[in-house]
């Protein structure tokens, strides 16, 4: 470790690179709730969060799991349609209680075009939920629906071992790869629904 009488230790957060305090304060400064998203191997989770003297509030938060608990979904909780649909749920719940405008919060995440982050910043979009962003770094509608999937899932066809191995999981729920983008438009009309239904509410 560096020593001298000018040197200082980092916070804990920055030295086990979990937290960017330069970027939180900028994030925090604008007054603005933030739009967080986390990427794991498995899954995806985005919450809303206003930042507080007294800590972080949660405002609304979705899980990639609910997706299968909830909605039926069958696909793999992690990539980009799941993402998506966790974006649209988060953001719907956030509309629910009075969120209009957000900041992406990514943390220490590289901005990657496409991602899974910016799928989930396109599913608060579409939930209502007001974003500063530059369009191009959004994932296109096929992306979105999984039509990539589709096609790698064809490309394997004539490869039966490989199809079986790649896409195990999606077959042991009874979901063929190839109806992954028909899939994805049932589980968002369900999710939309839902919402639909409780506006309905007295």
């Amino acid at each position: 470790m560096a020593k001298g009488p000018r040197y200082s230790v980092p916070f804990r957060r920055r030295r086990e690179g979990k937290t960017d305090y330069q970027l939180r304060r900028a994030l925090v400064s604008s007054g603005l709730s933030r739009l967080v998203t986390r990427g794991t191997l498995k899954h995806m989770i985005v919450q809303i969060v206003k930042a507080k003297a007294t800590g972080d509030e949660v405002v609304a938060s979705a899980h990639s799991q609910e997706l299968a608990k909830t909605f039926g979904w069958k696909g793999y909780c992690g990539n980009v349609p799941a993402a998506y649909l966790t974006g649209l749920l988060c953001g719907l719940r956030a509309v629910a209680n009075g969120v209009k405008k957000a900041i992406l919060d990514m943390g220490l995440q590289s901005p990657t075009r496409s991602s899974r982050s910016f799928a989930a910043l396109k599913g608060a979009l579409d939930a209502g939920v007001s974003v500063a962003l530059n369009k191009e770094i959004l994932p296109d509608e096929k992306r979105i629906q999984g039509q990539h999937i589709v096609n790698y899932a064809k490309t394997l066809g004539s490869n039966p071992e490989a199809y079986q191995y790649r896409f195990s999981k999606y077959l042991s729920k009874g979901l063929g790869p190839e109806q992954l983008a028909e899939h994805f438009a049932s589980t968002k009309e369900k999710i939309v629904s839902s919402f639909k239904a409780e506006v309905k509410k007295p």
